[in-house]
């Protein structure tokens, strides 16, 4: 039992800059305190203590802020960090050296009492407001990134951006490479392609007119075109 909490202890300053001392993570980690309280609801969940489990799983949520149904399945060494609003539902199953941000959702999609949630593999990490939902399996190492929603299985070792969640990187590096605000962006690079498409296709219309001898008529739309273009490039430095 100690020896299991000296390593959750070690994982809080493993995964977060932020820990100074023990003393600290002790008294002012939340994502650690709902998880050792889990561990005891869990406990009674798997001997049928199942209101008591319950009691204490809503216990956790008034005094962490984060939301652990007392039947998910949770391994060694997972790190909450902040926690605030994160939701775990029952059928849930975590595997080893998962880190988890402020919002994820581990939601279930039927009502049916039967599989219906996440099973996260090792290493997974879920950025700030990242939702996986239904029963699927999210592989070893992949990253989700913030704000994203998941509803299909995902493999090992890939990035995950955008709604509805999509594979835009495959990685190699280690699963502490935490620089969610460098994720590419699908849509962002889909109205780059429209954008650069739609001024080659009015300097070939251009081109065409002039050869034509026509009179080319000022494009009323340009500046704003520009001006547009110009903010959503500069917006992408933010």
């Amino acid at each position: 039992m100690f020896k299991t909490l000296k390593e959750d202890i070690q994982t809080v300053f493993a995964k977060d800059p932020a820990a100074r001392s023990v003393l600290e993570v002790l008294t002012c980690y939340p994502g650690l305190h709902a998880l050792w309280a889990h561990r005891i609801a869990h406990f009674l969940w798997r001997r049928k203590l199942r209101l008591l489990a319950r009691i204490i799983s809503h216990f956790n949520r008034f005094f962490t802020g984060i939301e652990i149904h007392p039947g998910a399945k949770i391994g060694r060494r997972c790190f909450i960090d902040h926690g605030a609003g994160v939701v775990i539902g029952e059928t849930t199953e975590i595997g080893d050296d998962v880190l988890l941000y402020q919002g994820v959702v581990l939601g279930g999609t039927t009502l049916e009492k039967k599989k219906r949630h996440p099973t996260l593999g090792n290493g997974v990490e879920m950025g700030s407001g990242a939702i996986a939902l239904g029963p699927i399996t999210i592989g070893d190492g992949a990253r989700i990134g913030s704000s994203s929603v998941v509803i299909r299985s995902v493999p090992p070792k890939v990035t995950v951006v955008g709604i509805p969640g999509r594979v835009v990187t495959k990685r190699e590096k280690p699963a502490m490479d935490l620089e969610h605000g460098k994720l590419p962006d699908p849509v962002a690079e889909a109205i780059r392609l429209v954008l650069r498409d739609q001024h080659n296709l009015e300097e070939r219309l251009k081109k065409l007119e002039e050869l034509s001898g026509l009179v080319t008529l000022p494009d009323k739309l340009e500046d704003k075109r520009r001006k547009t273009e110009k903010d959503f490039i500069e917006g992408e430095g933010i």
